[in-house]
């Protein structure tokens, strides 16, 4: 069995769902054991919004935002189908956008999108994918059928909390006993109370990986518009490069700190069944791309990738009152969490004078407002200075499972940042070693990235090329 997954900025047009056809040709004589898993057409889930926001706000240009989609998959129909054949294709994808626009006619009355109404209106852009992409490979005498009842089972309301034995379990029974290639929708999940969901950031490769635990699959491809896992952000660091292999938690690492090729969450399934995940790209089908596993091949010495995150902002929390005070670090994190406000990056003096907190800049002014409620009593008594509150900053990761216990990587790193007088504002690095991670200013970001890459992996190291 091998599982498929196809992004939304993959699926771009007929060229694309025509290459999609060509992957599922099985090196032996036998049909195909596949399961494809796809998103929406590319463009179409920006559309489905953009209709849903109108429509809650009462407007009536959802109605030409539904005749844009429409026109999308007929872009696409009239580039697969011969035109005799066009209008056929397109009735029941007619008849979902029919839903669509009578469930945002309602949005439209009550003024309002709960999140199940909005989950309902993406999954729709889903399923009209799955339909037409099923219909071309019947066309090609490939033996296709589309699984229509979600098997993932969520164990709450959150998108984040897959119910593991119940989703293999009803994946098992809905798939293990299919032959040929198994068309599914990406994302889409049923919470405990039987209410449809969808899980909002890159379901597809998720939902891949569960299906690919669930059926023992051989491998788990995550099909996109890009070559695989760069080592670097090429917009900055021109000479980055697709890196051949990764870890498990290397790939979750760059993931996390940026570099969104593969949801960290996705990789958990493959990684505990060590089924190995490939990042490649649909338009270049016979390059390698990046091949995930727990034990890759380096050849560039201990760094397998540079991530960053912008913009971020920091609060550094400083005074004698917290020297040995218990209680501190915990009331700060908890009137973080109450205000929804997510840390990336902690960072803490062993002396107990600060403690640095880091998060995403649109949440900068909740957090100094939740933080100066929750210590004002100390604040009152001289005992924490006020906030120091910096933003328009960036978070740089340098990540490799090979750093762990090779001397000398902080010093390396450090030393060529402050060669080319890159200030450090923060520093953080977990006892597993495989991720350092410092904060700088926004404006340096570029900057710092091409040293580091130019430092790491354009020039081999010592230990590499012995």
């Amino acid at each position: 069995m091998r599982i498929l997954s196809f992004s939304a900025s993959a699926l771009s047009g007929p060229e694309s769902i025509k290459t999609l056809k060509s992957l599922l040709h099985a090196s032996s004589g036998q049909p195909p054991e596949v399961c494809l898993v796809l998103s929406e057409l590319s463009g179409v889930r920006e559309r489905l919004l953009a209709a849903a926001e109108q429509a809650e706000a009462g407007q009536a240009g959802y109605a030409e935002e539904i005749n844009r989609i429409r026109e999308r998959h007929v872009q696409v129909i009239q580039g697969l189908f011969p035109a005799r054949e066009q209008t056929r294709i397109l009735t029941p994808i007619q008849i979902l956008l029919g839903d669509l626009e009578d469930i945002l006619h309602g949005v439209q009355l009550i003024r309002e999108c709960t999140r199940r109404t909005q989950d309902l209106v993406l999954s729709l852009g889903v399923r009209a994918c799955c339909l037409l992409v099923n219909e071309y490979l019947s066309r090609q005498a490939v033996e296709s059928r589309i699984v229509e009842l979600p098997a993932i089972v969520l164990a709450g309301s959150g998108e984040a909390k897959v119910d593991y034995p119940r989703s293999y379990e009803a994946i098992r029974q809905s798939l293990a006993p299919a032959r040929g290639v198994s068309v599914v929708p990406g994302g889409v999940a049923i919470t405990a109370q039987g209410v449809a969901a969808l899980f909002r950031r890159d379901g597809c490769d998720l939902t891949a990986s569960l299906l690919g635990a669930a059926l023992r699959a051989e491998g788990i491809e995550f099909w996109t518009d890009r070559d695989g896992v760069m080592s670097a952000d090429p917009a900055y660091a021109s000479q980055a490069f697709v890196v051949p292999e990764l870890s498990y938690q290397e790939a979750m690492e760059l993931s996390y700190f940026g570099a969104r090729m593969v949801h960290p969450q996705a990789m958990i399934p493959a990684m505990e069944l060590d089924i190995p995940v490939y990042v490649r790209n649909l338009a270049k089908p016979d390059e390698p791309g990046t091949r995930i596993c727990r034990s890759p091949r380096r050849t560039r010495g201990p760094i397998a990738g540079i991530a960053s995150i912008e913009p971020v902002a920091l609060v550094n929390v400083e005074g004698a009152g917290m020297v040995g005070v218990p209680g501190i670090a915990a009331r700060l994190f908890g009137a973080l969490a109450r205000a929804a406000v997510n840390i990336i990056m902690i960072s803490q003096a062993s002396s107990e004078h600060s403690i640095c907190v880091v998060f995403r800049q649109e949440e900068a002014l909740r957090a100094l407002q939740a933080l100066q409620s929750e210590l004002a009593a100390e604040l009152a008594a001289k005992q924490i200075q006020n906030f120091d509150l910096r933003q328009g900053l960036a978070i740089v990761a340098v990540i490799g499972e090979n750093m762990r216990g090779t001397p000398g990587i902080s010093g390396r790193l450090f030393s060529a940042l402050g060669r080319e007088g890159i200030n450090i504002l923060a520093i953080a690095q977990g006892s597993s070693e495989t991720n350092i991670s410092f904060v700088i200013d926004g404006g340096e970001e570029g900057r710092a990235l091409q040293i580091i890459h130019r430092a790491f992996l354009e020039d081999k190291p010592p230990e590499a090329a012995r």
